[in-house]
């Protein structure tokens, strides 16, 4: 046996892959108050739109013999939770998960301004070993969330594992700049202009010094969608948004 320890990036830094999720944990903690407005300030509100168009390819029912169960993961804040409830016209239920408990706090708040609130539950959950019975979702939905999971091979398998026969996957991500010119205007974006809005709202710009560099570590497009693939999803494909500032994948578990 080897006695090398296993390690990750948290960021640009190597760390032992047992720590990452207490730094990431830490990350949110710390900015979950504000964590909707930094994501308005960062992306002009275009986030927003590519969460519409999320929301709008899952195109939850209106009506069935039963209710829609939709799984959200990493979704604390709520407003993934929301989009669905109100497209569905309260249809679906939706669970709302998080392994951080400040996330689920602010959306659990939230939610009860929604016009579906009954519909909605929040558990605190560690997407790598979900409290979730086999089969028991119709669908699966992660919103700039997977980068953060130490272990992702691991958490695609359970979300595999959570939903029906017939039940979907979308995982929306940021992703790499693919436009030339434009890709060094968003790194200079990213580098000279997100940290500093971070410590003026939120009083600390480590938290998006992070980010940023998180999803400079995201596997490409390509990549990823192997891993679905490789965590049992077919038809596999993949949709990139704004230059490629953001992806949304989806998958199917037939």
């Amino acid at each position: 046996m080897s006695d090398r320890q296993e390690t990750t990036h948290f960021g640009e830094r190597t760390v032992p892959l047992e720590e990452k999720q207490g730094l990431v944990n830490q990350v949110f903690h710390d900015v979950a108050d504000r964590y909707d407005l930094m994501n308005d300030l960062m992306s002009g509100g275009i986030h927003r739109l590519w969460k519409d168009a999320m929301v709008t390819e899952l195109a939850p029912p209106k009506r069935g013999a039963r209710p829609y169960r939709v799984l959200d993961m990493a979704g604390g804040t709520g407003d993934i939770a929301e989009r669905i409830l109100n497209a569905s016209v309260g249809h679906a239920e939706v669970v709302v998960s998080d392994i951080n408990a400040d996330m689920l706090r602010v959306g659990a708040e939230r939610a009860r301004n929604w016009r579906y609130p009954a519909q909605a539950s929040f558990v605190e959950a560690n997407a790598e070993q979900l409290p979730f019975e086999d089969n028991s979702f119709d669908a699966y939905t992660i919103a700039f969330g997977i980068r953060n999971v130490p272990r992702i091979d691991l958490a695609l398998k359970e979300a595999h594992r959570v939903l029906k026969r017939g039940g979907r996957i979308l995982v929306l991500e940021f992703s790499q700049v693919d436009v030339p010119g434009f890709d060094a205007i968003y790194r200079a974006f990213s580098d000279r202009v997100i940290p500093p809005i971070g410590r003026v709202v939120t009083g600390d710009a480590q938290p998006y010094e992070y980010l940023v560099e998180s999803i400079r570590k995201f596997p490409s497009p390509q990549l990823f969608s192997s891993m679905l693939v490789g965590a049992g999803f077919k038809r596999v494909k993949h949709t990139s948004y704004s230059g490629n500032i953001a992806v949304l994948f989806s998958g199917w578990k037939l």
